[in-house]
């Protein structure tokens, strides 16, 4: 049997054909027609594109076809035509086709091939995209490539950091990955229900759609019960029959908070659990000293946090300031936990760190980036303790202009530790025992500086895409007690105004020392999904000018216009949706949402690695001391970048999950039971209805919508009957009933109670032109649900 073909040329520059394993030959791939100097065709530019992701950057381009002065601006108008017609779309420095991968990707190795080749996915992958597309790992020898250095090595359940090649072999996957580093070993545990069986032992089911049922012997149930949440390892696996499996911890009851979140951790590869040698090296650590630092302990810095917050990594500090050169003006100081101090590179903590890329956040539990002993104790900014921290101390003019900022390494002690609310009841006039000594010298301070930097704010126009964030709140027992929308309060606004601005500072000055750094970058939106949204957007008489210069002002436009009326809700998710999403990168293309040209995230070294890189950035360029950034990590920023803004997604889906699971548990006693909910989302498969009082979504398919001929609009996003012209727009506020609950899954299928509205004219005349071209879907008779959560 035949392995899967490696990529390699010939010595024309030519790929091969192929032999198949019948012998027959495998038609060759048709070489491309380039002429160097010429602009190519946009059939050339695409396969270029796809064969040669590595080069797939306007600039690289440019050079692979030799275009020069007038060609190049016609080329970056044929590419800007491509992106608009949703044949290409950005992904961070490069260009990629729709729903190819990037040039670097973490996979996760899941399976193998028939020749024994290991198969590997996307460890994040957009559920609207389908199903994940595989990737064949070439094993590298292991002297590595030229024989220099040691070639990583993976196995089936790890998790790599990989760069991606088109695959030569059109009949096996579409994709070749060569490793860069394995991320995680996961050693090939699973994770499931287990359910007891007659005469003892029992069967494990699966959590995971894809997964397997299993058989666990008598011998092998770990003392599990029915029902118990179990972590396990496959025994033994047979030629026939199912897999049998070995329990080796029991996590808990399916119905507790602890279990549901160990559902996500799991499912996403999410370490949860430090090593020996990372506690080790976190316990041994000693308080910082004064080493290059400033002595700022007189400074009454004071942290504003959420009231069960258990680590504080920011503090903050105004007065006016006294230069008759500034009148009107304040002087901010934000100073942030010394993290660098601690955790230095390539030491069990900082590996531990870069693997967890960020901590993650669930109802009822926090799986830290870093050991409690450094992040809860020895970083965190405790009220009278002395902590060592980098503070940036930034002058605003009286217009709210940013005219200066320099930055310290200092020991400081926090004067207060106050909760938002606390914070803010005193400005609003009710202080405590404890802000009342502090509202004239330091509180008051605080909200004027924030007033005069708003002024700035406002100047520079940020997106103000305002959504309101649901919080769970859980019973003792870890069920769901209810869920409320937190009022988002100015000393909310303050404290995120001020670190925006610190974010910004530590990213001009590291430019200035041109010293190489992670941004937090922020593309606009691509101009298909601009396209989407105007097309939206007209059926509502609100227009979106053309063109690729959008800025954050213009959708701010937009949701002015919608304001207050009866499509506010649903403009605001539509101007959500058209947005891209930020992440992390060596090269700076600016941050979209929030207007900056410059902007590094820097202010939450505690849960964030791209701070701790920034953070050893500034201790390096600025001379600071012990624990810089090394030439190691500068030559490796673009791999570092790639996988924590892979991990943050992790950690995203991994919190929306557990949301949605607890939901979907708590709701599961109420099937039948009838709620009032919005269209959330419209597909050609149904409706996606949110109930705002709980903070969930679930699903209408279209084949329960009633007996008419439903179509599906994407320019009015509506789904209507051919024949009455009554339907569904998304936005629309509905009743519909709780038809399953599936709290593993956390999925909920709704029935539609509501009646259809007369669809606007627009939406008939659609209809009536016949323009099904772009989507139509009827309901079948017969046809059955999508299963789980679409």
């Amino acid at each position: 049997m035949s392995r899967i073909p490696r990529e390699r040329t010939n010595p024309a520059g030519k790929r091969p054909g192929k032999t198949g394993r019948a012998g027959k030959d495998a038609p060759a791939v048709e070489p491309l027609n380039i002429v160097h100097g010429a602009l190519p065709s946009r059939e050339v530019i695409l396969r270029f594109i796809a064969d040669h992701p590595q080069k797939a950057s306007k600039r690289e381009l440019a050079k692979a076809f030799g275009l020069k002065g007038d060609s190049r601006v016609e080329l970056k108008q044929m590419l800007q035509e491509l992106e608009q017609e949703g044949m290409l779309q950005k992904n961070r420095k490069s260009l990629i086709r729709p729903g190819a991968l990037p040039p670097v990707t973490v996979l996760d190795i899941t399976t193998r091939d028939k020749d024994g080749d290991l198969i590997g996915r996307p460890a994040e992958w957009p559920e609207d995209q389908g199903v994940a597309p595989a990737v064949a790992i070439r094993q590298q020898s292991p002297a590595g490539r030229q024989g220099k250095g040691k070639a990583p090595v993976a196995g089936l359940g790890d998790r790599i950091l990989a760069k991606i090649f088109p695959a030569v072999d059109r009949g096996g996957p579409a994709y070749t990955a060569r490793i860069i580093k394995v991320i995680d070993r996961r050693r090939g545990a699973s994770m499931g229900v287990f359910r007891t069986a007659p005469g003892g032992g029992g069967r494990l089911l699966p959590i995971e759609r894809r997964g397997e049922e299993m058989v666990i012997d008598p011998d092998f149930t770990g003392g599990a019960t029915d029902g118990d949440l179990v972590e396990v390892e496959i025994a033994r696996l047979g030629r026939f029959g199912l897999p049998r499996a070995k329990v080796l911890s029991i996590v808990g009851s399916v119905g507790s908070e602890k279990a549901i979140s160990m559902i996500a951790i799991h499912a996403h590869g999410i370490p949860h659990v430090f090593p020996p040698a990372v506690i080790a090296e976190a316990e041994a650590a000693k308080p910082a000293n004064m080493s290059h630092r400033e002595d700022w302990r007189d400074v009454p810095l004071i942290t504003i946090d959420p009231a069960d917050a258990k680590d504080h990594d920011d503090a903050v500090y105004a007065e006016l300031d006294p230069s008759p050169d500034n009148p009107g003006g304040v002087i901010v100081t934000v100073a942030i936990a010394d993290v660098s101090w601690y955790v230095r590179p390539n030491s069990p903590l900082d590996r531990e760190a870069l693997k967890r890329g960020n901590s993650v956040y669930f109802p009822d539990r926090v799986v830290p980036m870093l050991p409690e002993r450094i992040s809860n104790d020895l970083c965190s900014l405790k009220e009278g303790v002395d902590r060592p921290a980098l503070a940036v101390r930034m002058s605003f003019s009286g217009e709210g202009r940013k005219i200066g900022h320099i930055f310290h390494r200092i020991m400081m002690k926090s004067a207060a530790k106050l909760s938002y609310q606390q914070a803010q009841a005193a400005i609003d006039g009710k202080p405590d025992d404890q802000t009342g000594p502090m509202l004239e010298p330091i509180l008051k301070p605080l909200w004027h500086a924030y007033e005069v930097m708003k002024r700035g704010r406002d100047r520079r126009q940020p997106l103000e895409l305002d959504m309101p964030e649901r919080k769970i709140l859980l019973k003792p027992d870890g069920r769901v007690d209810r869920v409320v929308v937190p009022p988002r309060l100015d000393a909310h606004k303050l404290i995120e105004e001020m670190m925006i601005q610190a974010n910004v500072c530590a990213a001009e000055t590291l430019e200035k020392k041109r010293q190489p750094l992670i941004y937090r970058i922020h593309d606009g939106p691509t101009l298909a999904k601009q396209e989407i949204l105007r097309e939206f957007l007209a059926t509502l008489g609100i227009s979106l000018a053309k063109g690729g210069n959008m800025r954050a002002n213009n959708f701010n436009g937009i949701l002015a216009k919608a304001d207050g009326t009866p499509h506010q809700t649903m403009v605001s998710e539509m101007v959500l949706r058209s947005q891209s999403q930020a992440i992390y990168g060596p090269e700076n293309i600016g941050h979209f949402g929030l207007n900056l040209m410059k902007y590094a995230h820097f202010t939450s070294p505690i849960r964030r690695y791209a701070d701790l890189i920034v953070h050893r950035a500034l201790v390096g360029s600025l001379g600071f001391g012990e624990g810089g950034i090394t030439p190691d990590e500068e030559a490796t920023l673009d791999d570092i970048a790639a996988e924590i803004s892979t991990f943050e997604r992790r950690a995203m889906a991994a919190e929306r999950e557990t949301v949605d699971r607890l939901i979907a548990h708590h709701l599961s006693g109420r099937v039948g039971e009838e709620f009032a909910g919005r269209v959330s989302g419209v597909t050609k498969s149904g409706l996606f209805v949110a109930l705002p009082d709980y903070g969930a979504d679930g699903f209408v398919p279209i084949s329960t919508l009633g007996t008419d001929y439903f179509i599906y609009d994407e320019a009015h996003q509506a789904l209507s009957g051919e024949r009455t012209g009554l339907g569904y727009r998304l936005g629309d506020s509905v009743t519909v009933k709780l038809a399953e609950a599936i709290p593993l899954a956390g999925a909920l299928r709704f029935e539609m109670v509501s009646e259809g509205r007369e669809m606007p004219a627009a939406v008939r005349s659609f209809h009536k032109a016949g323009r099904r071209d772009r989507g139509q879907v009827r309901k079948k008779p017969g046809t059955r649900p999508p299963r789980g959560r679409h």
